[in-house]
């Protein structure tokens, strides 16, 4: 007699809303719904931090900022519900929350049954059998809301016990590019162009480009460049958890992100390993880089150089002009979006590089302090 077989349980499906190892976050929350938020797990205790540490960040990535971003009116005001206490955490889980105050959900009714071209609205649907078609739910960009808030905790955290500094900006959109010097770009000048690209004259070509788009219901791409600062050696722990493959998971995890590449990147591949690779030289307390091709990463692990990347963001999927489609039921159909849109993601975009970087470094400054003995 054949043994009896248990019935075959219905297949769960579960969302990867989670990244990091010690310093983890979990993010939750759709475009349209009540709100937005995170919770981090593992943030040591005695932080210094306040709403105020976190709203900075949420202000450079609010919508509603420039005449070249999407025009939702949202505050992003942060609501720190829980793992703080008199200005200070207390090793607990932080819950932060962000509340939806310019939904209009009412606005999408026209994409309820339509799949938008490069959208996640197929995909989700042939995974889910069901999707949030108010805003595109969890696949639109307002889901890094909590990413933001989380990197920076993680800021605060690296500033008390670090020298690091991450900054990111604007180098390319479309087919205009940035002339940047790497070790003179700072803050205020990133911050000073509502496009946040350092180089004026090529700031004010994307400003007329990507209004230009907007104005023909379309849009564009481009690359943020993201340097890290005075970055200890030993960051990265081999094989898998290397550090520019966590760097390059928590890049491509981002809404639009299409590449990635570190140090010379593609451009090595036309280099002679004599001239790639990066000569050590005594330093004043131990060697350093003659040059930096490996980005500041050698065998998954930082060497003490400068941490360099570069991040492709496609174009923004939701135009207004004119697209063939498909429906539900697998009928052709002409789609001209509605709603609210970036015509270019690329300035929103620079804090959620930044707060992806701080969440990996912060994650690897805590591993790092187990990783021997003598530590």
């Amino acid at each position: 007699m054949r043994p009896s077989v248990a019935p075959k349980p219905s297949m769960i499906y579960v969302m990867g809303n989670t990244f990091g190892s010690l310093f983890k976050i979990s993010t939750w929350g759709e475009s349209h719904g009540g709100g937005v938020g995170v919770v981090i797990d593992g943030c040591p205790s005695l932080l210094p931090l306040e709403e105020a540490d976190i709203q900075r960040d949420l202000d450079r990535r609010r919508p509603g900022q420039s005449k070249i971003t999407t025009q939702r009116n949202e505050a992003d005001t942060a609501e720190i519900l829980s793992g703080v206490f008199e200005g200070k955490t207390i090793g607990t889980p932080i819950a932060i929350l962000v509340r939806n105050e310019d939904a209009m959900p009412a606005a999408y009714d026209h994409l309820k049954d339509v799949y938008r071209p490069s959208h996640a609205d197929f995909t989700y649907d042939a995974k889910y059998g069901t999707r949030n078609w108010q805003g595109g739910g969890r696949s639109s960009a307002r889901e890094t809301i909590g990413r933001v808030a989380a990197g920076a905790v993680a800021r605060s955290l690296l500033r008390e016990s670090t020298d690091m500094e991450v900054l990111a900006w604007v180098s390319q959109i479309h087919n205009i590019k940035a002339e940047v010097q790497n070790e003179n770009v700072n803050f205020d000048e990133i911050e000073s162009e509502i496009t946040r690209c350092p180089d004026r004259e090529a700031s004010d070509a994307m400003v007329s480009a990507i209004t230009e788009a907007r104005k023909n219901g379309d849009s564009l791409g481009g690359v943020i460049t993201c340097l890290v600062r005075r970055v200890p050696a030993g960051l990265g722990v081999p094989v898998f958890d290397r550090l520019e493959a966590d760097l390059a998971k928590a890049m491509l995890s981002l809404p639009a992100s299409k590449g990635f590449d570190i140090g010379s990147g593609f451009s090595s591949v036309e280099m002679k390993g004599s001239e790639h690779n990066d000569a050590f030289t005594p330093g004043d307390s131990s060697p350093v880089t003659t040059s930096n091709h490996s980005g500041g990463v050698q065998g998954g692990i930082t060497n003490g150089s400068e941490i360099l990347f570069r991040v492709a963001f496609k174009p923004t999927a939701t135009i207004s002009a004119p697209q063939e489609t498909v429906d539900k039921s697998n009928n052709s159909v002409t789609l001209e979006a509605k709603g609210r849109h970036d015509p270019c993601v690329l300035p929103r975009a620079v804090p959620m590089v930044e707060a992806m970087t701080l969440l990996v470094l912060a994650d690897h400054w805590l591993r790092n302090q187990t990783a021997r003995i003598n530590n």
